[in-house]
Order: C-alpha cells, then structure tokens, then sequence
C-alpha cells in the first residue's frame, strides 16, 4: 500500500477534516498548507497528485500521536525508519492507545479473523524469528475496522 493510499484511508477511518491534517502536521513541526494536504490525497492519476514521502509520513503519525497522546519526550529524536505496514499499524496503535483487545475489536468489525499470536508477530522486530510482515489486506482491513469503530463512536456520542 503506497503511503498516500494509506493517508487517505486514515484520514476517512479518523474524519480528519483539511484543517485537522495541517495542525496534525505542525504538531510533528511541518508547516503545510491547504492545497499540499489536498495534493496528498488525490487519486494517483490526478494532474495535482503529490506523494507523501517517508518523512513527512512518519511526521504525520507523530503529529497523530501528539495530537491523541499529548507529546512525549521520546518524540523528539529524529526517526528515520522506513515507512512499512506494520510500522503504520504500530503507529495507529499507539496514537489510538489501543491495548490487544482494541485491536482485536477492530479487526473483528472488518470480519477478519486474527489470532493473538499472529497479532503480536505484527509488532515483533523484523529480527524476531515470529516477525510476521503485515499485508496490505491486513491494514486495510484495520483500516475499515477502525472507520467503523470511529462511525459508532461519533453515533454514541451524538
């Protein structure tokens, strides 16, 4: 899944409107303007089409976590990871501050079966020898799940 696949599938799980992406981007320290977050997340064969790259998306999930945590002083280091599936699923997480349970929950309203150990292998480090790597059909299933689990939870609180 390409990082602004994944950005728009985020943005539509959390109903994140335009103004919320730019302060969740100038949480993490990137100044972005309307037309910058709208290039993001244009279809691929849109003439404005922008890629997100790996550290504006990470930035994204810092801002996500600050702006759903608060900030931490873990957070300002300079991370240099590369963006991957299960990095993007182990972000959610914490910026959801979602336990296993959570996750199962979510899973579970995108009516896909998961077992703990396989849940965990999601987590793992990629040296861990039950590292599982997270498919695309695994995060866009979290994905769907979540827009669900944050729909219900709007309807609960109207």
């Amino acid at each position: 899944m390409t990082n602004n696949d994944a950005l728009r599938r985020i943005r539509y799980a959390l109903n994140l409107s335009d103004d919320k992406m730019i302060k969740i981007f100038s949480l993490a320290g990137q100044e972005v303007d309307r037309a910058t977050v709208s290039s993001y997340l244009k279809k691929d064969e849109d003439p404005d089409f922008k890629t997100i790259g790996n550290p504006m998306f990470l930035a994204f999930f810092e801002g996500l976590i600050i702006l759903k945590r608060g900030r931490s002083d873990a957070q300002a280091k300079e991370i240099k990871e590369k963006v991957t599936n299960n990095l993007i699923l182990k972000k959610l997480k914490i910026a959801m501050d979602f336990k296993s349970e959570d996750m199962h929950e979510v899973f579970d309203l995108a009516e896909m079966e998961i077992s703990k150990s396989e849940l965990s292998a999601l987590f793992r480090g990629t040296d861990h020898r039950n590292y599982k790597e997270c498919g695309d059909k695994f995060l866009r299933n979290f994905l769907k799940g979540l827009a669900l689990k944050c729909k219900d939870a709007e309807k609960e609180a109207e």
